[in-house]
């Protein structure tokens, strides 16, 4: 039977059409499903912007670790960083010569290079962990979205099959009328003629 035929008014209650979505009663979904249901029973908004919460909730050696990422990852620092390879290397090889302070094989650059990478790595994986966290949290807000947006058409096909059945009664109530009418008619006009 469905939910149609079982509801004589023209609105649909939200919790049977949620019922009816997630096949189960609302007791026994998850939490995380049981809170969208009753967000959509409530009519409560489920879309809210989750990258802005999320970034509202940032310390700021968070955002410094974000920051650091934005850069080590440009093509910008690359470049300079190709610079001041080349200067380094350029200043102690030809303008310095035997008074270098790192000659060739540049070791304390390498040095340097080592501690530059030692540094950079850990905080553009701190960086890249949050945003993966961030990612994952708006991979549930669009779930809970979709959720309640498959429960909305649901909701709204099976208004528009209550009402489609409203009306094909009155239809079929006007239709018994009309032949009431003709029979009567047709009754008066034998009656007349014979």
């Amino acid at each position: 039977m469905s939910l149609s035929s079982r509801i004589s008014r023209p609105w649909v209650d939200r919790r049977v059409t949620a019922r009816l979505l997630m096949a189960t009663e609302l007791e026994k979904l998850p939490p995380e499903e049981r809170e969208i249901v009753e967000r959509f029973i409530g009519r409560k908004h489920m879309a809210r912007n989750v990258l802005a919460e999320f970034d509202r909730s940032l310390s700021f050696g968070d955002r410094l670790a974000d920051r650091v990422a934005e850069i080590g990852g440009s093509w910008t620092f690359i470049m300079v960083f190709v610079l001041i390879l080349v200067g380094w290397m350029g200043v102690n090889t030809f303008f310095l010569g035997h008074r270098a302070f790192d000659p060739y094989p540049y070791i304390l650059l390498n040095l340097v290079l080592s501690c530059v990478a030692a540094f950079q790595a850990p905080i553009i994986m701190m960086s890249q962990n949050r945003q993966a966290e961030a990612d994952r949290a708006q991979a549930k807000n669009d779930y809970e979205v979709n959720v309640r947006a498959e429960l909305e058409i649901l909701q709204v096909h099976e208004k528009i099959n209550a009402m489609r059945e409203t009306e094909l009664a009155e239809l079929l109530e006007v239709v018994r009328h009309q032949q009431a009418t003709i029979q009567t008619l047709s009754e008066q006009l034998a009656a007349g003629c014979g």
